[in-house]
């Protein structure tokens, strides 16, 4: 009784400066952790988390099931003896094992780590050793993240498929020797690349169209917009085809886009030109 009316007798500052107190500690106490349980939680260097016995694999948040984890780390194991290069996997989610895995797989310039994150916008992350660069270019490894680790490919095809393809990729690059673009050509990244054949095409037929009487075909014009259509047909559409997949199809299809945008293009004014005189 007389804590409450010593309380209620200060003034309205100091009553003000003692609630906010109370508030303080008990928002400390309850957030504060409360065991050794919570602290490891969110440790950020903690090696405990890594196995006794050396694995090539180590699934934290069970991305891979039982048997592709076995399966992969005997891959990558096979891998490093017939090829030298050590390619190494960690997934984490809530807990990370932070930089003692470097000591843990004895990482180097002869190594890589893929590491499956799915807190950030990516899923994938890599710690690239610098002998990879001369083989694969630092873009190379930006388009190998953005392939395959966006949402959109994780939510259709699952992590574990992000993670194999991946590696895929690399050891497949590193066997040719190195390489500058990521193999394969996506459904989505080939559209595109019709997309702007297509337009391409447009342009070229546009820019050739006769504008004199008796003129066939204004060629001085074309060349003049050919570093437009160019860049739209053989930079964007060409040479994504030729560097990624052998395939003749989806090159032949970019062409025909091209030659129909084009010969569209071409003779629209024709129709035009001829519709107007009947109307």
């Amino acid at each position: 009784m007389s804590i409450l009316s010593d309380f209620v007798g200060r003034s309205s500052l100091q009553r003000l400066g003692l609630a906010v107190a109370a508030v303080g500690t008990v928002l400390l106490v309850w957030l504060s952790p409360l065991g050794p349980t919570a602290t490891s939680a969110y440790a950020y260097n903690n090696p405990e988390l890594l196995p006794e016995i050396k694995t090539s694999v180590v699934d934290l948040a069970n991305a891979l099931t039982a048997a592709q984890e076995e399966i992969l780390a005997k891959d990558l194991e096979m891998f490093e003896q017939e090829t030298g290069w050590r390619l190494r996997v960690l997934t984490q989610f809530d807990r990370t094992p932070g930089s003692a895995v470097k000591n843990y797989w004895g990482l180097n310039e002869h190594s890589l780590l893929l590491v499956a994150d799915p807190r950030g916008g990516n899923l994938l992350n890599f710690s690239v050793g610098d002998d990879f660069y001369p083989l694969m270019p630092r873009t190379f490894w930006i388009e190998l993240q953005t392939r395959f680790g966006n949402q959109f490919f994780v939510r259709e095809n699952g992590e574990d498929q992000s993670i194999l393809q991946a590696l895929e990729s690399v050891k497949t690059c590193l066997r040719r020797g190195g390489c500058q673009v990521v193999p394969g050509l996506p459904q989505e990244q080939w559209i595109l690349t019709l997309v702007t054949s297509i337009v391409g095409g447009v342009v070229c037929g546009f820019a050739a169209h006769p504008r004199k009487e008796g003129q066939v075909v204004a060629w001085q014009w074309a060349l003049i917009f050919s570093p437009l259509w160019g860049i739209l047909f053989i930079a964007f559409g060409i040479a994504p085809v030729i560097t990624r997949t052998g395939e003749w199809l989806p090159l032949f299809r970019n062409v025909a886009g091209f030659l129909i945008g084009a010969l569209v293009a071409f003779l629209t004014p024709t129709f035009n030109r001829s519709a107007t005189p009947e109307t």
